[in-house]
């Protein structure tokens, strides 16, 4: 069985590393996430610090827009998420497989996360998966309010596909 984490589509970009596991894995992208792929390739702010990286990560994330732009996989995507929670798979290889899931912003949480950080976090509790990420604020504003998920820092996703702490552990006294 695959372990599963919640991400948005812009860290699979940046972090290639993600795609080639030492074990199966399974995806949860809030569709929100692919679809703003195209706005951060499109901006002129850099995404990386360095002028290489910056353009391969920008390269990346032109594929993966067209991957999911592609006829078929948009009308799967059309098709498939419809109703809240729906979800779609994208299998790829080296164990990999990508759900997109149609998550609504219930604006929880108001002004403390953005529209996208609330649905990863409404995902990650939805699903009961961790969540990964590599923003330290994100990180302390999950720990400050007492958000209900679990995560991971992606410097930390060897650990959490290796070994992790299942939810089980974390909820025993």
């Amino acid at each position: 069985m695959s372990k599963q984490f919640v991400i948005e589509a812009i860290m699979l970009a940046i972090y290639g590393e993600l795609m080639v596991p030492s074990q199966p894995v399974e995806y949860l992208i809030p569709a929100s996430t692919i679809y703003e792929l195209d706005e951060f390739i499109q901006s002129p702010e850099p995404i990386m610090p360095y002028s290489a990286d910056d353009q391969y990560v920008r390269r990346i994330m032109k594929e993966m827009s067209q991957f999911f732009a592609d006829p078929f996989n948009r009308k799967r995507m059309e098709k498939g998420l419809i109703a809240p929670w729906s979800k779609v798979p994208f299998s790829f290889p080296n164990g990999v497989k990508l759900t997109v899931v149609k998550v609504e912003d219930n604006a929880m949480w108001g002004e403390i996360f953005d529209p996208v950080e609330t649905q990863l976090l409404l995902t990650a509790m939805k699903f009961e998966v961790p969540l990964l990420t590599d923003q330290p604020d994100y990180q302390d504003r999950i720990l400050e309010y007492i958000v209900p998920v679990q995560f991971y820092d992606v410097d930390d996703f060897d650990f959490a596909l290796e070994q992790g702490i299942s939810l089980n552990d974390l909820r025993e006294p």
